[in-house]
């Protein structure tokens, strides 16, 4: 049963006051005025499909100010698909059964990011399920690799949950950026989607250690998630207001029939645009990404995402041959394409939505590595 976001996705209007209240306080918030927990949950309660425009319109005028109609492309490399975890809703957890697994070795990534070199790309995003056989000194000997044969290159790490020591060498050791989703700010929800051995103590624990070492923090969270409520994703909005994380990953989840919470309803669309727009509107300079999963919902759900503040993409340079077996959720987009059919059709539906592709390294705007820490 859904419980969030009612009124959007059914037929309600609004009272000229409430829609009044509701387009208010958008203003506000794209003013750079934070809002009070009870002003976003006004929002998030009362927005309806007339003032989803507005709260889109506003988010996008408000990235524009800090990164014009630019999209950063980041080349993604899945290394591993073993992971010692149980989320409750990914299809890869240590639990998943028929799953293929598999492993990339050093050489193998180093060509992946010579493919993704080639074909213009200077960040590099390597992901994998929580697979201990990448221990320190095998990712301290990869990030050397990789930076030795690309020196311009931003390296992002997303490896899951590691101790600060872990954290401390690999930022040492040169990666610039680490990806770890909060997921959700709310312990309750938190403990609903995850066994009791994951801790959301630790894994809030993980983000603030990422943040004080130095690196370009990614966070995020899911929309849509079973017993998911507005009151939770305003504690999302607060926790990433407290946390100020240079990168947000929000994407709806994707029900996935091999896992516990198999048989629920799946997030929607209109949902995850309205956190993505909210997230830009609370933290104005976020690099924000349109996800793959948004793309695997809704054929334009990426470019939809463009359009209400987001302005990273993240085409796949993984082999080909793995890509189906990193299946955290199914029905996933561009698993056959080639890394160049891949890295075309991105610029082509960023290019369709009136946006231009930057191949840089795509820094959050007024990030400095501090060398010091």
């Amino acid at each position: 049963m859904k419980t969030i976001f009612d009124k959007l996705n059914g037929n309600c209007k609004n009272s000229a006051r409430v829609s009044d209240k509701v387009i208010d306080l958008i203003d506000k918030l794209a003013k750079n005025t934070n809002l009070e927990r009870d002003e976003f949950l006004y929002v998030l309660n009362n927005i309806t499909a007339r003032e989803t425009g507005h709260l889109y319109k506003r988010a996008y005028e408000v990235k524009h100010i800090h990164y014009q109609n630019r999209v950063y492309l980041r080349g993604l490399i899945e290394i591993s698909n073993y992971c010692k975890m149980g989320c409750k809703y990914c299809g890869i957890n240590y639990k998943a059964q028929g799953v293929e697994r598999y492993r990339l070795t050093i050489e193998e990534i180093v060509k992946c990011c010579q493919i993704g070199y080639d074909l213009g790309y200077r960040t590099f995003v390597i992901q994998s399920g929580e697979d201990s056989y990448y221990s320190d000194k095998l990712i301290i000997e990869m990030l050397g690799f990789i930076k030795d044969k690309f020196s311009d290159v931003r390296i992002t790490l997303s490896l899951g949950e590691r101790s600060r020591e872990s954290y401390q060498k690999l930022y040492d050791a040169g990666a610039d950026r680490y990806l770890l989703r909060h997921e959700t700010a709310s312990r309750r929800l938190y403990e609903h989607v995850h066994p009791s051995f994951m801790s959301f103590d630790n894994r809030r624990k993980c983000l603030s250690n990422l943040k004080e070492i130095g690196y370009q923090v990614g966070a995020g969270f899911m929309v849509g998630l079973p017993t998911q409520t507005n009151e939770d994703l305003v504690e999302d909005l607060i926790y990433l207001r407290e946390l100020g994380p240079e990168m947000i990953g929000i994407g709806p989840y994707l029900c996935h029939e091999d896992t516990e919470l198999k048989g629920n309803e799946s997030g929607t669309l209109e949902e995850t645009l309205v956190m993505v727009a909210m997230a830009r509107l609370t933290l104005p300079k976020a690099l924000l990404p349109a996800t793959t999963a948004l793309g695997s919902l809704h054929a334009i759900g990426r470019e939809k995402a463009l359009k209400s503040g987001a302005n990273v993409m993240m085409p796949n340079i993984s082999p080909t041959e793995n890509r189906a077996k990193y299946e955290i959720y199914q029905n996933k987009i561009c698993i056959t394409d080639a890394s160049d059919q891949c890295r075309n059709c991105i610029e082509a539906r960023i290019v369709g939505v009136g946006h231009e592709i930057d191949l840089g390294v795509g820094d959050y705007i007024d990030f400095e590595r501090n060398e010091e820490k």
